[in-house]
C-alpha cells in the first residue's frame, strides 16, 4: 500500500471488512464484518456467527478481535485499529476497551443498538479507562446498502413464506 493517502488505506481495510460481511450474509448471518489492523496488516478477521455458532457473542468485531489476539499471543490488541462495517454495540464497544484497540474506524450507524453516538456513545464517558479514537461513516453507503439489502430480502422471503401457507 505504497504512495496510498490515509483516506484510500482506510478505504482498503473496510472493504475488506465489506468481503468478509458478504460472507456472513450469504450464511444466513447479519452481514457484518470487521478486520484488525495492526502496522498496515491484516491481523484478525471476523464476521457476525451468532447464528450459526449458537452464541451471542459472536459479532464480527469479537470474532476479528479473538483473531488476531490469538494471532499475537496477547489479549491486548495496543497500537491495533479495528474496521467494523456496522457501528459497535455496547458488548462490543466494551470488548474494543478491553483490547485497548487504538482506533476504531465504522460504516453504517445502528439507531437501534449503536453505541458510537447513535444511542449511546461509550467512547466518550470520560469515567471509562480507555478511550479509542473513533471515525464513523467509512463507505457508509455500501456498508447500509448491504445490510439494508439483507433485511428486505429476508423480509421478502418472510412474505413468501406466510403467503404459501394461506
Amino acid at each position: 500500500m505504497t504512495n496510498e493517502t490515509n483516506q484510500e488505506k482506510i478505504d482498503f481495510f473496510m472493504a475488506a471488512a465489506l468481503e468478509l460481511a458478504q460472507r456472513g450474509g450469504a450464511l444466513g448471518e447479519v452481514p457484518v464484518g470487521a478486520v484488525v489492523v495492526y502496522q498496515e496488516q491484516i491481523i484478525g478477521r471476523g464476521f457476525n456467527a451468532p447464528i450459526s455458532s449458537h452464541d451471542p457473542t459472536a459479532h464480527a468485531e469479537i470474532q476479528a478481535m479473538r483473531d488476531a489476539a490469538q494471532r499475537i499471543g496477547n489479549y491486548r490488541l495496543v497500537n491495533c485499529d479495528l474496521y467494523v462495517t456496522l457501528e459497535p454495540c455496547t458488548m462490543c464497544a466494551g470488548a474494543i476497551m478491553h483490547a485497548r484497540i487504538k482506533h476504531l474506524f465504522y460504516g453504517a450507524r445502528d439507531p437501534k443498538t449503536g453505541a458510537c453516538g447513535s444511542i449511546v456513545d461509550l467512547f466518550e464517558e470520560q469515567r471509562l479507562n480507555h478511550h479509542a479514537s473513533v471515525t464513523g461513516g467509512v463507505l457508509a453507503a455500501q456498508c447500509g446498502t448491504m445490510l439494508s439489502d439483507f433485511f428486505a430480502e429476508r423480509r421478502r422471503l418472510q412474505k413468501r413464506a406466510r403467503e404459501s401457507q394461506e
